[in-house]
């Protein structure tokens, strides 16, 4: 690629840092995946972004399936490219985005991972003895009342809980905010933390979670502490933060069946993005139908 070519890669980091505020996570991989796609296009001999045509993001795709890259890794580096595309497009750099009709080969639907009520149930009742249980007891409690991503969690400042109303106010994905409601044991969990937060906290961190240093938690800390958790109490499974947003959602879409409810609580742009846990009660209820159905029941 020219050097001239070269030089709207960090304007388009820029664009999407400050115009749609894209997560350091996203960002970190569009740099990869363009990283891969100018080496291609240096091979194919493509000097600029407006020689590429839809067949060379073709064989972009090929040649990434053919070195291991799964379904959903050429998924995401071909949305980075669209995402590219339609900047250079707004830019007048091209005019027309060559990687629009070019489709990844299809993923298989992974269903996410849960743990039940009484597995969560057993997870969350341990004792807090110190200050750092406390803590994690409040993490703990309010990932499952309230079904926040990690990141919203460690982002969250005292100003965003209101325990007397017991809301909590979420800064989620393109920086879009909501209001989420907060569970009574999350409530209690949260204010004892609050008793216990100032003998950690830096005088002025705003914080609501911090680490044993002060600083406000790193969301890697807060990954360890769950799994070790899990362990302690015996669950036999490997529990990562992102099973409790999972687990909210799939416990209160069985109890309600209210789709766009969880929606909202979620936080998703898309209601396709909250129908996975549909899948989810309906391989909960198969499961009770094969065991309990007199024509479903597997003869002994």
């Amino acid at each position: 690629m020219d050097e001239s070519a070269l030089a709207w890669l960090p304007k388009f980091f820029n664009h999407l840092s400050v115009e749609r505020r894209m997560s350091p996570h996203t960002d970190s991989n569009y740099r990869r995946d363009l990283k891969r796609f100018v080496a291609h296009c240096d091979k194919e001999g493509v000097p600029e972004w407006s020689r590429v045509d839809g067949q060379h993001v073709r064989s972009f795709a090929a040649a990434e399936h053919r070195k291991g890259a799964s379904p959903r890794t050429i998924q995401r580096r071909l949305s980075a490219l669209r995402s590219f595309y339609n900047f250079l497009l707004r830019e007048g750099v091209t005019k027309l985005n060559p990687a629009v009709e070019v489709q990844a080969p299809k993923a298989k639907k992974r269903l996410p991972a849960t743990i039940d009520v009484d597995q969560m149930t057993r997870l969350l009742s341990f004792r807090t003895d110190e200050e750092i249980s406390v803590r994690d007891k409040a993490i703990m409690e309010l990932f499952y009342s309230s079904g926040l991503r990690l990141s919203e969690l460690v982002g969250l400042d005292l100003t965003d809980i209101d325990l007397a109303d017991r809301t909590v106010r979420v800064l989620g994905k393109g920086s879009k905010a909501r209001v989420v409601p907060v569970g009574r044991h999350a409530v209690e969990a949260i204010g004892r933390w609050l008793l216990e937060r100032a003998k950690l906290a830096d005088v002025g961190n705003s914080a609501l979670f911090v680490g044993k240093l002060g600083d406000r938690i790193s969301p890697r800390s807060v990954q360890k502490q769950v799994a070790a958790w899990a362990k302690h109490q015996g669950l036999g499974v490997h529990v990562h933060p992102h099973m409790f947003r999972h687990s909210f959602a799939t416990h209160l879409l069985e109890s309600s069946q209210d789709l766009r409810g969880v929606q909202e609580l979620l936080g998703h742009a898309n209601i396709a993005t909250t129908q996975i846990y549909t899948h989810l009660d309906f391989q909960h209820l198969a499961k009770i139908y094969d065991a309990a159905h007199p024509r479903a029941r597997r003869k002994t």
